[in-house]
């Protein structure tokens, strides 16, 4: 598929990419593509390359003085042909605790949606999840592919306080807080897992183009896990694929 791409400066050292502003995996794949070819053609250019759901926006080290000049640099780029991805993308296995003593908006969402609370975990959980961006925290993932029946606004007045590791769904979106936070997305569970850490070298494991899967624990698996990630001794189950 060929796509219509905009290129639009974004101050005086960035240019902003944007595709259709859908949200697409053909897409995605595209954007992740020509992110790294620009990081195998020009990656010393840049002191930032950050993917959106439709965009890609590129931070140069220096002040861009000829707009003009770099926009056609880039549609070469993007233009070039036989090119092999090189990027690895993983399936990562994310255990939740969907128990209502973490799970505090799933009351709530089997009312309005006339569904079993067992029924919305199960459809939660059987969902194989793209990883789109990362972004309004560190480590928040933005995922796509929640079931069109779990589809709920967010809260018209967010929580002060949403706790790092809850579950969330938000309009048509699923998604985990890193961190603790204000949030307006409805609790539907919580993980153990951290998805930012600032000590490892890689703080977030997943990033754009990954899968994410969510396997349902009891409360006893979840204070289970949560005593061996004090001790840094889980390592997050993870399948290697290929699109």
């Amino acid at each position: 598929m060929e796509f219509k791409l905009t290129y639009k400066p974004f101050g005086n050292k960035a240019i902003l990419i944007e595709w259709k502003p859908i949200i697409n995996e053909e897409i995605l794949n595209d954007i992740i593509l020509f992110k790294e070819k620009i990081k195998i053609e020009k990656t010393q250019l840049f002191s930032d390359i950050i993917i959106g759901y439709n965009s890609l926006t590129l931070t140069y080290v220096a002040v861009i003085t000829n707009f003009s000049h770099k926009v056609e640099e880039l549609k070469s780029i993007y233009n070039k042909e036989s090119f092999v991805i090189s990027q690895e993308n993983f399936i990562w296995e994310i255990p939740v605790c969907y128990d209502l003593a973490f799970g505090i908006d799933l009351k709530e969402i089997s009312k309005v949606l006339n569904l079993s609370t067992d029924k919305i975990i199960k459809l939660h959980s059987e969902r194989i999840y793209t990883v789109f961006f990362i972004g309004f925290l560190p480590g928040f993932l933005y995922l796509g592919g929640l079931h069109s029946n779990l589809y709920f606004d967010r809260k018209p007045n967010p929580r002060l306080k949403v706790v790092k590791g809850a579950v969330a769904i938000g309009g048509k979106q699923t998604g985990i807080y890193p961190s603790n936070s204000a949030g307006g997305w409805n609790i539907i569970g919580k993980t153990p897992i951290h998805f930012f850490d600032v000590k490892k070298a890689n703080p977030c494991f997943a990033k754009a183009g990954d899968k994410i899967t969510f396997k349902p624990i009891s409360l006893d698996e979840f204070y289970q896990l949560e005593k061996q990630l004090e001790k840094d001794n889980y390592i997050i189950p993870k399948t290697l694929f290929n699109d």
